[in-house]
């Protein structure tokens, strides 16, 4: 059975490209198709212009101050983009933690203290409701802050390592060094989360970012990257940290060609494309791209309680949700009672202009999407299966080509055994989409949901250069020196040397190790001996 909703959101007509040769990005409210303004489409030799050319384009925008709207006007610029980043960078790389943490700390401030207006300017842009805007764009990225705040500096010192049996007398670690400019080319459905995710591990890390904005979400990335430039300003980050660049995919190609690393949140299509530019000049790449989730629900379930649940997760932002559930397997026992508890939910929401009055669902972002509704599940649609057992559950969220997932059970026992045997990166136990708000662990998936991870501990990491370093555990008194059998040029017995020092480290018993060690030995001595004569 698939379920969609009657009442067909609001949408407009295509927007974004005009045509090419007008070279902007055209931007509209989805649930109004009121006209917001025009950016710049930055062509490649822009993108990468080392001149650090300009090409500004005004915008009016809103501003709420207090009860009314003030007219203010914002500027997009588009430039040699990583040439002033990389400036930038180099200096950011240098700056304390303790800056860091104010920055966020301010940013954090600011976000709690503006909600109604940053939700206002996200559903403007793209449709969603205000509830909608302050579960996936404040929640989220206020996760984020707090979970760097606490851990960010923890997990960016050198972390020492196990020297082994051979380097007992050596110290290794591993540092953690900014990469440099990081490259985002981000999608249009969470405008200001997916500016704020990049951005905070890049430069928590100690790197600039250049973020390619969605042609679809342009108007409301050219406002939050001033929320960004005004707390790098306040506390005395070089200028040029974070730049947005706007445009299409031509402008995205140029800046994967010109960046230390790629994080790419969108379609597996245009992840593809991304790798093989991408390849060009073997940078690392992450790729979100997100996709029909699984949602098993066994019959041991209270099914009103899944029930709500299940339709946030298939309705969250009208669909348009990354992590968002889309492939629905109910026990044949309690399908009946599930989809009529389904259908019940669904016949109460109310769908329309999310700033024009109460309204459950907002706009469908994009009009192909509403033309291809039945075919592509990225929208208010929930295909809702039956299965008879839990093999035949695991199977079928197995057989497709994305893989994140949730199981529900009244046994949390078996929802874990079914998660547990699932293809998938995240895999929420009687939750949906839980793992993303819990910001200390990896999201991502596997197979055409992506590879690589942000968030977490990986995901802050991933924006590093790894680099592996040893040193001298008693220097200088104890220091490496070459052992005189194998020292140029190497002597009869050096082989025999190392077969016994192999031996002597590595043998699976005490005796044998012993009996190894005192061969060894005896042959230093001789080797020794032998050159205490040639020296007489």
């Amino acid at each position: 059975m698939c379920l969609q909703l009657t009442s067909t959101p609001p949408m407009i007509p295509p927007r974004g490209r005009t045509q090419q040769q007008d070279k902007k990005v055209q931007c509209y409210e989805p649930a109004t198709m009121k006209y917001l303004g025009f950016f710049p489409a930055l062509s490649p030799v822009e993108v990468r212009d080392v001149l650090h050319v300009y090409a500004y384009v005004c915008v009016k925008i809103y501003k709420r101050c207090g009860s009314d709207y003030d007219d203010c006007y914002m500027y997009a610029s588009g430039q040699g983009a990583r040439g002033r980043g990389k400036k930038a960078q180099k200096l950011w790389a240098k700056s304390s933690f303790k800056q860091r943490r104010q920055f966020l700390r301010i940013l954090l401030k600011y976000i709690i203290e503006h909600q109604e207006l940053i939700c206002e300017v996200s559903s403007r842009d793209t449709g969603k409701t205000m509830v909608d805007a302050s579960l996936g764009e404040i929640m989220t990225t206020c996760e984020k802050i707090t979970w760097l705040l606490s851990e960010g500096e923890r997990w960016l010192k050198p972390e020492y390592r196990s020297s082994g049996r051979s380097m007992l007398h050596k110290k290794s670690k591993v540092e953690f060094h900014p990469l440099g400019v990081i490259g985002a080319i981000v999608s249009w459905n969470y405008p200001f989360h997916n500016i704020f995710n990049p951005m905070l591990a890049a430069l928590f890390s100690g790197n600039s970012i250049v973020i390619k904005v969605s042609e679809h979400a342009s108007w409301s990335g050219c406002f939050y990257i001033r929320i960004i430039q005004a707390a790098l300003a306040a506390v005395g980050a070089p200028e040029n940290l974070v730049d947005i660049i706007t445009g299409f995919a031509e402008t995205g190609e140029a800046l994967v060609a010109s960046v230390d690393k790629v994080i790419f949140v969108g379609s597996p299509g245009v992840g593809k494309m991304i790798m093989r530019n991408a390849a060009n000049t073997l940078i690392p790449v992450t790729l979100e791209l997100g996709g029909k989730d699984a949602f098993v629900v066994c019959e041991d379930v209270d099914v009103p309680h899944v029930a709500q649940i299940a339709v946030r997760a298939a309705l969250q932002s009208s669909g348009q949700n990354c992590a968002g559930a889309e492939r629905f397997y109910v026990h044949k026992d309690i399908y009946s009672s599930f989809v009529s508890e389904i259908a019940k939910i669904v016949k109460s929401v109310s769908a329309g202009p999310p700033l024009a009055g109460r309204y459950d669902m907002g706009a469908i972002c994009l009009q192909e999407h509403s033309d291809r509704l039945q075919n592509l599940a990225f929208g208010p649609i929930m295909p809702i299966m039956k299965f008879s057992k839990d093999e035949e559950a695991i199977r079928l969220a197995n057989d497709s080509r994305y893989g994140l997932g949730c199981v529900f059970s009244g046994s949390q026992r078996r929802a874990k055994e079914i998660a547990s045997q699932i293809h998938c990166g995240v895999a929420a136990i009687n939750d949906f989409a839980s793992t993303y708000m819990c910001q200390s662990l990896p999201f991502g998936g596997v197979k055409d949901s992506g590879f690589g991870r942000f968030a977490g501990v990986e995901g802050l990491r991933a924006c590093c250069l790894v680099k592996s370093v040893v040193e001298d555990r008693w220097w200088p008194y104890i220091k490496t020196k070459i052992p005189k059998p194998i020292q140029y040029p190497v002597s009869e017995n050096g082989f025999e040397f190392q077969v016994s020092l192999v031996e002597a480290l590595y043998g699976l018993n005490i005796w044998d190790r012993l009996r190894a060690l005192v061969n060894v030995l005896k042959i230093l001595s001789e080797q020794n001996a032998s050159s205490s004569k040639r020296n007489d």
